[in-house]
């Protein structure tokens, strides 16, 4: 008796379900994503074997470029803001609500506090020429010296936001003077904990560091 053989459907899968989801994500993440700020100098850190993250929040940035200049930043837009309102009523800069505005969404600042209120008030592109010829942020190895502004951002930002942690991002050829008066400030705010950051490099074989990593990894 001849066996009757079925006829092959294809398989049919509807994925009107699926790509309905792939765009509900990502018009999501669309309009959720804010976008961080472009930074006004490229720094190219030196490299170590230390492998501790740097924090994720509450982080206030100083950054050092390869001419020694020193730009001041904190992460939290809130937090921006008091502390914009709190500098302009110490220095008396006589900025305006949209200068503070402005202040608040933007990134690092690197002009003395002479020219901020024309460096928020400028153009984008004119921010960026800006930030080609400023001299950075003024500082000095003591705070009692009244020309260091440096020391003014960090106190009032450690002010507006007590869990702030410090991280020093310093370019690999910046001269060590520079970064001196950083750390002359930090400790004149009684501040002796901040992190480096720094590039990632493998750790050199035959070192306590490198035998201590292999007795990890063999438990």
């Amino acid at each position: 008796m001849p066996k009757v053989k079925l006829p092959r459907k294809s398989t049919n899968i509807d994925m009107t379900a699926m790509c309905d989801v792939a765009f509900l994500l990502l018009t999501f993440f669309m309009l959720a994503t804010k976008f961080k700020p472009d930074e006004p100098v490229v720094v190219k850190t030196p490299n170590s074997i230390s492998e501790i993250p740097i924090p994720d929040t509450d982080i206030m940035l100083l950054t050092v470029d390869p001419k020694g200049r020193i730009f001041f930043s904190i992460d939290n837009q809130i937090k921006r803001r008091a502390l914009i309102d709190n500098i302009n009523q110490v220095k008396q800069l006589g900025l305006s609500e949209e200068e503070k505005e402005l202040f608040k969404k933007g990134a690092s600042i690197g002009v003395p506090f002479s020219q901020l209120k024309a460096y928020l008030s400028a153009a984008p592109e004119d921010q960026k020429k800006m930030n080609d010829t400023t001299s950075g942020v003024p500082a000095d190895t003591t705070i009692k010296n009244p020309n260091n502004e440096l020391a003014a951002w960090v106190e009032a930002a450690r002010t507006t936001n007590p869990r702030l942690r410090i991280c020093i991002k310093a370019d690999g050829d910046a001269s060590y003077p520079n970064i001196k008066k950083i750390i002359g400030t930090l400790e004149g705010e009684m501040l002796f904990r901040f992190n480096l950051i720094t590039g990632l490099k493998a750790v050199p074989y035959g070192t306590a560091a490198y035998a201590e990593q292999q007795s990890g990894q063999s438990k």
